[in-house]
């Protein structure tokens, strides 16, 4: 099935206007930057999450530590009649247990994702707290999950796509609603 795309509701610089934003809001959130570790999702999460770090450390002078988190095998959609799943690393270089963490993802859907993210680190030890930030909460939720640090939410039917484009992997930044339904 292929996607039309309908309207651009993120530009390069809102994204990174709204980036900033979340990276202020976490910082509120957290009593400052201290003590706070990173984990982005793969693939585009990872993405916005060195950006917010990036940004915290210009706001606070203080590193977070990053790390890198893949799901795959965590996903609960994964069966033996699925095409071979596409497996990107973890890179996890500090102990969870007792941190304050912060997961990010690019779009909060279903809440799926955020919930394999939080059994994986789970299975790593046991942080202090998780907070969620995303760029895109577009609704839908099939699990009761929701995210501390919202980008924007935007509301969407089931047969739409938010699409997050990112330089690393698309050769261009935005934000943009598709049409799945083929012939619209």
């Amino acid at each position: 099935m292929e996607s039309v795309k309908k309207t651009t509701i993120m530009d390069k610089e809102t994204m990174q206007r709204t980036l900033k934003r979340i990276a202020h809001q976490i910082i509120e959130n957290t009593d400052g930057a201290d003590g706070l570790y990173m984990i982005g999702i793969q693939r585009r999460g990872v993405t916005i999450a060195k950006r917010i770090a990036s940004y915290i450390k210009e706001f606070e002078g203080v590193d977070i530590p990053l790390g890198t988190l893949d799901i795959t095998f965590y996903r609960d959609d994964l069966s033996k009649d699925s095409e071979q799943p596409v497996v990107g690393a973890t890179h996890i270089d500090f102990d969870v247990t007792d941190k304050k963490i912060v997961l990010v993802d690019d779009v909060l859907y279903t809440g799926r994702t955020a919930r394999a993210a939080m059994d994986a680190i789970m299975d790593m030890g046991r942080p202090n707290c998780i907070k969620f930030a995303v760029l895109v909460d577009r609704g839908h939720r099939e699990l009761p999950i929701r995210a501390d640090f919202v980008g924007k939410n935007v509301p969407t039917a089931t047969h739409e796509i938010v699409s997050v484009k990112v330089d690393e992997f698309d050769g261009g930044e935005s934000v943009d609603i598709c049409d799945s339904k083929t012939g619209m």
